[in-house]
C-alpha cells in the first residue's frame, strides 16, 4: 500500500525552487489570503475533491496546511482514492514560518502583502 511521503519545509523550498513540485495549500481563503507560500496553489480541504488534482506528470503533488493535521487528512483521502505518490509538508505553514523561509504575509495597516523573510 502506498504511503504519504512527509517532506521538511526546506525540502519542500528546494524543490517548489527548482519547478519539481506543486504545492497544495488545504487551508481555508482567509487563512491564505492573510499569509501564504509564493507559488501554493489553494484547495481548502472543506472543498477538496482528489479528482480535481493536476496530474503529477513530472511534478510531485505536495499538500501543507496550518499545522500539518489537514494536510495529514487530505492526503489519506487522496490516496484512497488512488493518487500516488503523494506528499505532505510536515509541521504545515508553522514549520515553514519556524524554517526562517519567505512568505507573503498581510501588512494589517494597510491590508497589502507585504514580503516576509526575504533575507
Amino acid at each position: 500500500m502506498a504511503e504519504v511521503e512527509n517532506w521538511s519545509p526546506e525540502t519542500v523550498k528546494a524543490a517548489l525552487d527548482a519547478g519539481e513540485i506543486v504545492l497544495i495549500d488545504v487551508r481555508t481563503p482567509p487563512e491564505y489570503m492573510m499569509e501564504h507560500i509564493d507559488g501554493a496553489f489553494l484547495m481548502p480541504m472543506a472543498f477538496f475533491r482528489a479528482h480535481a488534482l493536476p496530474t503529477q506528470d513530472g511534478k510531485r503533488i505536495v499538500l501543507h496546511c496550518g499545522s500539518g493535521a489537514r494536510s495529514g487528512k487530505v492526503a489519506a483521502a487522496a490516496l484512497d482514492a488512488g493518487v500516488t505518490p503523494l506528499a505532505h509538508m510536515e509541521g504545515g505553514f508553522g514549520a515553514w514560518k519556524q524554517a526562517g523561509l519567505p512568505y507573503t504575509g498581510t501588512e494589517m495597516a494597510t491590508g497589502a502583502p507585504v514580503a516576509v523573510n526575504r533575507g
